[in-house]
């Protein structure tokens, strides 16, 4: 390859890192509440506070779009998304379907499985203790969750899980945000795992589906969401 070419190279992956960076600092900005939901995301203004051009946060805006972080509407541009009532309702339901499938397995899941939820468990309490970002502290919550699932032994019902997760990050971070709630959860998390490791498993599912509900009431309440 010509000298040329790998410069050529080197820019695109410097240009990369650059994107990944413009997004990650917007992620940041979004959990931690400098942007709130329905922020319009102008191209121009961003580009001058952060210092780079128009096509990067363009590029970092799409990032953020796909990870239903932002929504983009013809003639309105992007903004910071804003949860909506029925989605939150309907993504609580289908965990509530997946995660209380993962905790009726505890007893016949792997030894791995059932370790990946003490470890994540950990990770979270773990985040909590040392007062750790709103951003950490919804990666580690979440990861939590669907390391429920992964006790069905279903790589699809993971994936379902996760993608789920993605609807809810801004919803989660925006409650934890308002309602500093994160150790009661933690505490939460604990309980239920401390059920299951005492092999009372119709207890821990009964556990399991009041936090969800109590979760999908404190999103909406938090947030103030309008029934529709």
């Amino acid at each position: 390859m010509s000298a040329s070419g790998d410069s050529f190279g080197t820019l695109h992956l410097e240009h990369s890192s650059t994107v990944d960076r413009v997004a990650q600092e917007l992620r940041r900005a979004v959990f931690d509440g400098e942007l709130e939901s329905g922020t319009p995301l102008r191209e121009v203004a961003l580009a001058a506070s952060l210092g780079v051009s128009r096509p990067t946060i363009r590029e970092a805006l799409t990032i953020l779009v796909a990870e239903g972080l932002a929504t983009r509407e013809p003639n309105r541009g992007v903004h910071v998304a804003t949860p909506e009532v029925d989605s939150v309702r309907d993504v609580c339901a289908a965990r509530w379907v997946l995660e209380g499938a993962g905790v009726r397995r505890w007893a016949e899941a792997e030894e791995g499985q059932r370790a990946l939820v003490r470890s994540t468990l950990e990770a979270y309490t773990s985040a909590v203790r040392r007062g750790a970002s709103y951003q950490e502290l919804n990666e580690r919550h979440l990861a939590f969750h669907v390391s429920l699932v992964g006790l069905t032994g279903s790589p699809r019902l993971v994936s379902m899980a996760d993608n789920l997760v993605v609807e809810l990050k801004l919803a989660l971070a925006q409650v934890e945000r308002i309602r500093r709630n994160a150790h009661d959860e933690a505490d939460n998390h604990t309980a239920l795992v401390l059920l299951l490791e005492a092999g009372d498993i119709t207890g821990a599912h009964e556990f399991l589906r009041q936090h969800l509900v109590d979760a999908e009431d404190d999103i909406i309440d938090a947030l103030g969401l309008a029934e529709s």
